[in-house]
């Protein structure tokens, strides 16, 4: 299987699951924990949460390109959203139609790739995201987005293929450009650090537990 191959076939977001879903209930603790952090401390944070709860559920590839998975059709179906609920015009709105079709075939290509590696694609979640205007739109987008990127970061080193380390680390460049895009969008610095800083394991599972259900 080669990497082209994988890479081309206030909060937050209210997310419910099927009982029967033994691997989306783990995604969606997981991507939950990670939002409510970001939400809390700033979404560079998150990766230390991200590598900590995907050690605890097994941390197996497929494991962790279905939390991806799970966060791509978060954002799928929050920028699909966007496009009637955002009230974007112009430049905002030529953006939120890129970004929904760059999630789209993010979707696309980890369904794919799950399937290559022998293992089960995790269900859509049903989604409710909670804002009113362009402003509110734009301050979860920035959320996810960044979420996007240091949770991306946080599995990296947790995953045992190569070529999967190489499509996950295709899509991450890209959602890195999302985050800087929706940032200058907001008026904020679209890489305010050098680096993604670390926060204590206990800091972040404290933070993040009034937000998982």
């Amino acid at each position: 299987m080669s990497h082209e191959e994988l890479a081309h076939p206030e909060l937050v977001a209210g997310i419910t699951v099927d009982d029967d879903s033994q691997d989306l209930s783990r995604s969606e603790v997981i991507l939950k924990g990670a939002l409510a952090a970001g939400a809390v401390y700033g979404t560079f944070m998150v990766g230390p949460f991200v590598r900590k709860a995907l050690a605890m559920s097994g941390g197996s590839d497929v494991d962790i390109l279905n939390f991806a998975l799970t966060l791509e059709y978060l954002e799928t179906k929050f920028y699909e959203e966007a496009k009637k609920r955002a009230g974007a015009k112009g430049e905002l709105m030529a953006l939120i139609d890129l970004i929904a079709k760059d999630e789209a075939e993010h979707v696309e290509a980890l369904t794919a790739t799950v399937k290559q590696l022998g293992g089960k694609p995790v269900a859509e979640p049903k989604f409710e995201f909670d804002y009113n205007d362009t402003a509110g739109f734009l301050k979860l987008a920035q959320t996810f987005e960044d979420t996007g990127v240091s949770a991306y970061n946080g599995a990296g080193p947790l995953i045992k293929s190569k070529d999967v380390l190489g499509a996950a680390g295709s899509i991450v460049q890209v959602e890195a450009r999302h985050a800087a895009a929706i940032r200058i969008q907001n008026d904020e610095e679209p890489s305010p650090e050098a680096f993604d800083p670390p926060l204590d394991e206990q800091q972040v599972l404290k933070a993040v537990e009034p937000f998982i259900a």
